[in-house]
């Protein structure tokens, strides 16, 4: 199977959607192609094919031979490793690198040369913005005197002025016709060669068979022209043969202001439109800006030597001093310090960082010095990857676009036909030579493809933009369409709804004499040789409480069951009900309704012995995330139906669904179990999203209607997602889903407003309401009701800007929104302020044996609402945890009836 090449490429001399339709047509027809999307807003084509059948030169022939011009925007290349190789031999350094050159030297050469082209390109943008501001300054200065002339008379009137002596000698009366008529010319002929461009694009594209806009401006234009040219000799020849209504008539009908006019009006229009646009492609710019220009390279001997970021090699050591900024993405080798990774992933929160840590490029040290190791450079960094993913999306079509794209590819064509219908029906109909040449224009310079091509990808360039400034990557405009008809979310547990890191949740402390801490620390030494997730979370649990961890002595493990060794001279081991039962430690009915009860709550018992007599159990889950219940219950009200799948066992899978109101659970599923349950729910007719880590869920993800990867900060180029979530957040996936549906609803505005300007301006512009009206279109005002469609469409597009990630985009009113909001909020901070009162420490007088405490800690139990309690003979207390509203006076009648004082709750 040969493996298809993705690329890119620059195109010349597109102006409008027909053009666009018509190389990506050409392109499309050779063998070997795979997709191939041509992107009027950017310039740009991006093509797949196979490199056994294809190649570039076909490619830019292709282009070529359709008219247009075309050069790849990538250079394949290596000429960075050989230059690395002479800086370190100067250096000193005694390192062969042959092997990485090899490896790694033609992606960090091809990022350097990307980044050449990138410069290139910039600089030919700002080259070819000044050139248009002076064709505008040009046509707008003679356009200006080309219309005093032609008007001269209307002004003078207008303004309630008397008429200069010099226009009346020159330009006034049938004697001065020929003077006023070619000084009128003479004037338009500059405006004619600072657009030639218009000229030369739109008479090669129509002899080619694929006319585009600028064909409609040059036929009508160069029509306009050449009746003026006609008109001219038709007064001459009325001058000489004493024929004045003959040369009235036509002094009064010349039409250079028309050419003139028409050429000057596409030219302002395409100036606002080429800033307007502009202003889309600030994200990217500022994704670019974020990447730092040096790095600091750590040689062989110790020495510091600043380089340019592209010469970083994979393995090469680097140096990130405070207040700087990561150059490539790697691990830690040397030093802490704090990382600000707010660029990337949009959490102000510093991060600490130590050895074996990764560290992101982009990203600000705040505090110490670190000594790293690269891991991605060039191409395969974080933020490169961010910046082509946002390209890749604004390059992308969505499926609404091929609409346009299909009228688009046949509309300039029926345009000039309609033009043509025109003019033969008012010379049939005996309007007159200059009746239905006006009108025949008018029809030409009215008609814009621009708008129609404009509609989409200028909304998903904007789109794609706001959703990257959000941390929210959008990889295609097919993605980013699909996303607004999801109707059913399909949810990973682990990692996604919940943090993917299993906590410590509750301790519970069976033998005499020890409390929760020291349980911890005893549980932490026997665990901390064992690699199994819940060992490093009682690890974790210990140094939280910044206890110091003793040595364990003759450690062994047994696979599934548990852990055990000698710690501080006693036999201690930990491990599952089978492991205890194994080696003959006893579980009371308590211990095991205590272990029920933790499993129905979702978390796991691990069980912790000494010397042959269980001590404590200690219960660890994976918590769920802050985000999780207000996404959860965002979704139900934007009537999504929310489905979690997890590889997790039924019960806990149906604790974390009791908990958040999930809709359905499917659990204890492997990967490939989850892919089905996603083909089983669109066999049911619905719209899936799958939100999911995007490794173990990514034929899930793949099979998707759109696939969501969260938790991919530093893993952006997951190719079995649509759309990457950068914070890690839940509420992001929402906030895609109200981007996508603002994004389409301004690409259907665009398209309704492109469709109508049409519908309303040919048949004004072709003169069909004059026989009933008595309305007729001037070629000058259908030029610039053209220019004005396509500013009308940007500017609709940039409204997107205005887009906010909390903002519920629905079609209800905004004070209802407010409402929910404030509701949502209301119900989240009454439940972290229950969370902070859900335990309480009470010391109890009289207990003095084990049986007392187990006497207290059954009567608490059965009181309505305690979920758990913890006795500590030592300190006399017991820790209650309250599921429910529990009052003082209840738990302390229940001490009391045991027999015991209550004499502080806290």
């Amino acid at each position: 199977m040969n493996i298809m090449k993705k690329q890119k490429y620059a195109v010349t001399g597109m102006t409008c959607s027909a053009c666009s339709s018509h190389v990506e047509k050409s392109v499309r027809k050779l063998q070997g192609m795979g997709d191939v999307t041509v992107n009027l807003l950017t310039n740009s084509m991006q093509v797949e094919y196979d490199e056994a059948v294809c190649d570039e030169n076909k490619i830019v022939e292709a282009v070529e031979r359709a008219g247009y011009g075309a050069s790849p925007m990538t250079i394949e290349g290596a000429g960075r490793g050989s230059m690395r190789a002479a800086d370190r031999r100067e250096a000193g350094s005694e390192r062969d690198l042959k092997g990485q050159q090899g490896d790694n030297g033609g992606i960090a050469g091809r990022d350097f040369e990307n980044r050449d082209i990138a410069g290139r390109e910039a600089l030919k943008g700002k080259k070819e913005n000044k050139e248009m501001k002076t064709r505008l300054t040009i046509s707008i200065v003679f356009m200006v005197l080309l219309m005093i002339v032609s008007m001269h008379h209307m002004f003078f009137m207008w303004l309630h002025l008397p008429m200069p002596e010099l226009f009346i000698k020159l330009f006034h009366g049938n004697e001065n016709a020929l003077t006023f008529a070619f000084t009128q010319f003479l004037l338009t002929l500059p405006i004619l060669y600072v657009n030639r461009k218009y000229f030369q694009t739109g008479f090669k594209t129509l002899f080619h068979l694929s006319p585009n806009m600028d064909s409609l401006i040059a036929i009508g234009s160069g029509a306009a022209l050449v009746y003026g040219v006609f008109a001219i000799y038709r007064i001459g020849y009325g001058l000489g043969h004493g024929d004045d209504a003959l040369v009235g008539r036509y002094a009064s009908d010349l039409y250079f202001e028309s050419a003139g006019m028409i050429l000057a009006l596409i030219t302002v229009g395409k100036y606002l439109e080429t800033r307007s646009k502009g202003k889309t492609s600030q994200a990217i710019e500022k994704l670019m800006d974020l990447s730092p220009k040096t790095a600091i390279l750590l040689m062989e001997n110790g020495e510091e030597k600043e380089i340019p970021t592209h010469q970083l090699m994979r393995d090469d050591l680097f140096v990130v001093k405070p207040g700087s900024l990561v150059p490539v993405d790697g691990v830690v080798v040397e030093g802490t310090s704090s990382i600000n990774e707010a660029a990337i992933t949009g959490e102000s929160i510093p991060v600490e960082k130590q050895p074996g840590d990764a560290v992101v490029s982009a990203t600000m040290n705040k505090a110490g010095r670190l000594i790293c190791k690269a891991v991605k450079v060039g191409e395969d960094t974080t933020l490169s990857q961010i910046i082509r993913l946002v390209e890749e999306a604004s390059s992308s079509k969505a499926p609404i676009a091929r609409l346009a794209d299909k009228i688009a590819g046949v509309f300039v064509p029926a345009v000039i036909g309609i033009a043509l219908l025109t003019f033969l029906v008012w010379m049939i109909l005996g309007g007159g030579f200059e009746a239905a040449m006006s009108s025949a224009i008018a029809v030409l310079v009215i008609s814009c493809p621009c708008a129609l091509g404009l509609a989409t990808p200028v909304a998903i360039m904007v789109g794609t933009g706001v959703g990257a400034k959000n941390g929210i990557l959008i990889k295609s405009g097919d993605a980013l369409q699909s996303a607004r008809d999801i109707n059913t979310v399909v949810l990973d547990k682990t990692g996604t709804i919940t943090e993917g890191k299993p906590k410590v949740t509750d301790v519970i402390v069976y033998e005499k004499g020890l409390n929760s801490d020291e349980i911890i620390l005893i549980a932490a030494a026997i665990e901390k040789p064992s690699e199994h997730p819940l060992a490093e979370a009682i690890v974790n649990e210990a140094l939280a409480r910044g206890t110091l961890i003793p040595d364990v002595e003759d450690f062994q493990a047994v696979f599934g069951k548990g852990v055990m060794g000698v710690c501080e001279g006693k036999k201690c081991m930990a491990g599952n009900v089978g492991f205890m039962n194994e080696n003959d430690i006893t579980l009371s009915s308590e211990i095991q309704t205590a272990i029920e009860a933790l499993s129905e709550d979702g978390k796991t018992p691990l069980l912790f012995a000494m010397d042959g007599k269980l001590s404590a159990v200690i219960a660890v889950a994976d918590t769920v995330k802050a985000s999780s219940m207000k996404a959860i219950r965002e979704l139900h009200d934007m009537k999504i139906e929310v489905v979690m799948l997890t590889g997790d066992n039924k019960r806990t899978a149906q604790a974390v669904q009791k908990r958040l109101g999930i809709n359905q659970v499917v659990a204890e599923v492997l990967p490939e179990d989850k892919e089905k349950e996603i083909r089983r729910l669109q066999r049911e007719g619905k719209k899936v999203a799958m939100v999911g880590d995007g490794i173990n869920d990514a034929p899930a993800l793949a099979a998707a209607d759109v696939g969501i990867a969260i938790g991919a900060g530093t893993d952006v180029a997951i190719d079995s997602a649509d759309i990457i979530l950068m914070k890690s957040r839940l509420t992001d996936a929402i906030t895609a889903i109200r981007l996508s549906r603002a994004v389409i609803r301004n690409i259907k505005e665009n398209l309704f407003w492109a469709f109508f300007y049409n519908t309303i301006g040919i048949p004004l512009a072709a003169g069909v309401w004059y026989p009933l009206f008595g309305i007729r279109l001037n070629p000058m005002f259908g030029a610039a009701a053209m220019s004005l469609s396509s500013l009308f469409v940007v500017g609709n597009a940039l409204r997107l800007r205005n887009f906010k990630a909390e903002g519920e985009i629905s079609e209800e009113s905004w004070e209802t929104q407010k409402t929910q909001k404030e509701e949502v909020s209301t119900i989240i901070k009454q439940e972290n302020k229950e969370e902070e009162k859900m335990e309480k420490t009470m010391i109890i007088e009289g207990m003095m044996c084990a049986h007392c405490t187990g006497r207290v800690q059954k009567a608490l139990e059965e009181v309505a609402g305690v979920k758990q309690v913890t006795m500590s003979l030592e300190e006399k207390s017991a820790k209650v945890v309250l599921d429910g509203q529990v009052t003082d006076d209840a738990l302390k009648a229940a001490v009391t009836e045991a027999g015991y004082e209550v004499t502080e709750i806290k």
